[in-house]
Formats: structure tokens, C-alpha cells, sequence
């Protein structure tokens, strides 16, 4: 990544959540048998969403007791003092009769990206995006069902989400302090909404800012791995909270919360690999949770983890 920054050479990067697995490939090699990418409209592949078939989608989650013996480790360790958030995501299973390759087409979304029927992505979240040397990064934190009455009042006021939210924030500003100067809060809380085959969402985000050097361009890779893993999936402090998500989880992540993006040759832009669908041995796996601090109420959140299962596809 160095390398071909430095050369200000196109590349799209994907990189797994535990960072000992990548793909990074110069965007003129990259083959749409293999991969397929949208980044923001950026794509090596024509997305034909006027295809009008319907579809089905039933999903499995895992059983509430098995969640709800997940989420009290978690309290625990919250009641400890070794996390004050954390990223809490399960695997549920989902059966539908749309392909991979077709979800990826037809899904509505800022970052979609296809690998050879492994998984497919239909990102909402950036990760950081640069241009023209300033680095930008869009922790998204807070979701709520938009039939709600008063749904966008309700998911701000909510002092759970607010507590979050600030966690986040103050994590993200932290992380780009490493990699770059005059690092700003420069949007607290904004509201977006999400369209889905079982209804709208609304989720909150927030953007945060900094001047990177002058030399950046050479130092793209480490300016990347150094941000990762990314602290809206992670929770803080970062590094003792992988540890326990390690131990509570109890499955691989593998890609999903990852992040994949694509380096232009002068700017990059880049997203969380969240809303993930996975194709495994024993059928197709969508991979969601959300963040648990002190506030938080087992049914809630695993209901938000039920919520999250879906594709934007309406």
C-alpha cells in the first residue's frame, strides 16, 4: 500500500479484522469475475437495480439465551473496569433465493463490494476517507427502527446511545491524533436514514477531521493499519477490548469488520464491512451485533442485532 501510494497507482485494499489477511490490488488488474466493487459510485461494475424480482428472506438468530449468556460476560467485564464499550456480534443464519452476486447488484448502499461468492457487503458506514490531505472518519453509532413515533427524538435523547456515541467519538478522535494534526469534531450526531427490505432505519454518525503530512501518500498502508481494527466495531479502551471480544464471541469474524476502499492515486475512500453475508458450509451466514455499555438492556440489544439483519433492496 506504501508502495503504490508513494507511485500514486489506483488500488482497492480488503483487509479481514484481525489484519493477518489482505487483498490489495492495483484497480487495473482487478478482475470482476473475482471482485466487484461500488465505493461511492466508484465500481468496475455496472449495477442494474431496475431488476424488479422478489425475493425471500427468513432469518434464524441464534436462540436469546445463548445471546443473553454473551451479554453478561460482557457486563461483567463492563462491572470490572476492563471495558467501558464493546462491539457484541453474532452470526445468524438467513435463507434466501437471491444469489450473492444478485444481492450485491441490487442492494442500495454507499459501499458494496462482491468477493467471488466468499461474502458480499453493502456497507452504510465509512471508515476514513482522504482527500486532498485531510483524513476524515464517520463512526456510525446508534440505531433505531424509523416507524418509531418520534423515532429520530428517541434515538438521540437515549442516554445508552448518547454514552456510546461519545465513547466513539472520543476513541476515533484518539486513533487519528496518531496519524495526523488539528484533529476536530467537526459533525456531533447526525441522523441518516437507511432503507430496508423490512422498513427504514435511522442511524447516527458523527465526522471527525485531520491534516495528515505532506509526505502521506507513501505512508498510506501504515497510515491505515494503524487505525485498525476500526473503534466503532471494537469499543474501548481498543486493544483490552478485542481480547474479550475475542473470548466472548466465540466465532471467527473473519472479513466482516473488516474494511475494504480504494486509493485513486491521490485520495482514498474506504468503509466498515458491516451489513455481511457470508456464504458457508452450512449455508448463508449474516454476521450483525451492536455496542454494549453499562446502559444496556439485553432484549434491546439483541433485538437491535435481529434488526440489523437485512438488505437494502426495497
Amino acid at each position: 500500500m506504501n508502495t503504490l501510494g508513494f507511485e500514486k497507482k489506483p488500488f482497492i485494499f480488503i483487509i479481514n479484522f484481525g489484519m493477518d489477511q489482505a487483498i490489495i490490488c492495483p484497480v487495473d488488474e482487478a478482475d470482476p469475475e473475482k471482485i466487484q466493487f461500488d465505493i461511492n459510485g466508484l465500481q468496475n461494475a455496472s449495477c442494474d437495480r431496475e431488476i424488479k424480482k422478489k425475493f425471500y428472506f427468513g432469518k434464524q438468530p441464534i436462540p436469546y439465551e445463548i445471546y443473553r449468556q454473551r451479554f453478561d460476560k460482557v457486563m461483567q467485564e463492563i462491572s470490572y473496569g476492563n471495558t467501558y464499550l464493546l462491539n457484541l456480534t453474532c452470526p445468524t443464519g438467513i435463507q434466501t433465493d437471491l444469489t450473492l452476486h444478485e444481492i450485491f447488484y441490487r442492494s442500495d448502499a454507499k459501499y458494496k463490494l462482491w468477493l467471488r461468492d466468499e461474502f458480499v457487503v453493502f456497507s452504510p458506514e465509512t471508515f476514513v476517507n482522504i482527500n486532498n490531505g485531510v483524513i476524515s472518519s464517520f463512526p456510525m453509532k446508534g440505531t433505531i427502527d424509523a416507524s418509531i413515533p418520534d423515532a429520530s427524538k428517541v434515538l438521540l435523547s437515549d442516554p445508552k446511545e448518547l454514552a456510546e456515541h461519545y465513547t466513539i467519538v472520543d476513541l476515533i478522535r484518539n486513533d487519528l491524533n496518531r496519524v495526523a494534526k488539528q484533529v476536530k469534531v467537526k459533525r456531533f450526531r447526525y441522523v441518516e436514514q437507511v432503507s430496508t427490505n423490512f422498513g427504514s432505519l435511522l442511524q447516527v454518525s458523527s465526522e471527525i477531521a485531520g491534516k495528515l503530512p505532506k509526505d502521506y501518500l507513501g505512508q498510506i498502508g501504515d497510515i491505515i493499519f494503524s487505525l485498525l481494527p476500526a473503534g466503532s466495531i471494537t469499543g474501548a479502551p481498543k486493544e483490552k477490548t478485542v481480547q474479550i471480544i475475542r473470548d466472548v464471541e466465540a466465532y471467527d469474524r473473519g472479513f466482516y469488520t473488516g474494511i475494504f476502499g480504494m486509493f485513486d492515486g491521490l485520495n482514498l475512500d474506504s468503509a466498515v464491512m458491516i451489513r455481511f453475508i457470508e456464504s458457508t458450509a452450512a449455508g448463508l451466514v449474516f454476521k450483525s451485533g451492536g455496542g454494549i455499555t453499562s446502559f444496556s438492556k439485553p432484549e434491546q440489544e439483541y433485538q437491535e442485532m435481529i434488526d440489523k439483519v437485512y438488505v437494502p433492496i426495497t
